[in-house]
């Protein structure tokens, strides 16, 4: 690999260690997500405790720090290996934040981010995915995993030579949601509609 990529490499961790749900929170004089809701510094948890305009920017800024490493990475025409890299080097940060002592979200919108600038139509689909399954069981992090172990197949369909990168940074995502498929499983997870 060319220094170039671990630059990118580098740089997407540093982004993706920015935790904007944690700073958002913290300027709009809001709970420590950390500490309250579920726990988790992404943007359903500042959605439970902030209300929708903290967490619009939460997720937002989340998808942007996966996005624009990946753009970056297109823009130097780097392989499709290199590029996953980034992409899981800025879910990484997301997930284990150097700047908040590793304590960071699920990674779900940063890897988003990743892979709408890889590919819109697999993005889109995997948007598709998540919603309907949202809608139909109103679980936030089931809609996640299903949309994860699925997101692979669309990038096979669309854009065959990413499979193996995305596969990848989608099984990290599967891996972070490991404590809500336990709680999915033995029926404690509540539905985002049934939260205050």
């Amino acid at each position: 690999m060319s220094i170039t990529v671990y630059l990118l490499i580098v740089f997407a961790y540093l982004l993706g260690s920015v935790s904007s749900a944690i700073i958002f929170c913290r300027l709009a004089g809001l709970p420590d997500p950390r500490e309250n809701g579920s726990h988790n510094p992404g943007a359903t948890n500042v959605l439970r405790i902030g209300g929708k305009f903290s967490a619009l920017g939460v997720l937002l800024f989340d998808i942007l720090k996966g996005g624009l490493p990946v753009l970056l990475a297109f823009n130097f025409k780097l392989e499709p290996s290199e590029i996953g890299l980034i992409a899981l080097a800025a879910c990484l940060g997301h997930i284990f934040p150097l700047f908040f002592r590793f304590r960071g979200g699920k990674g779900v919108a940063t890897a988003f981010g990743a892979l709408l600038s890889i590919s819109f139509a697999a993005s889109a689909a995997g948007l598709c995915t998540w919603l309907i399954v949202f809608l139909l069981f109103g679980y936030s992090s089931l809609s996640a995993v299903i949309t994860a172990l699925i997101m692979p197949f669309y990038i096979w369909w669309f854009l065959p030579e990413f499979t193996f990168p995305v596969a990848l940074v989608c099984c990290l995502l599967v891996y972070r949601h490991h404590d809500n498929i336990q709680r999915l499983w033995r029926g404690q997870e509540q539905p985002m509609w049934a939260r205050k």
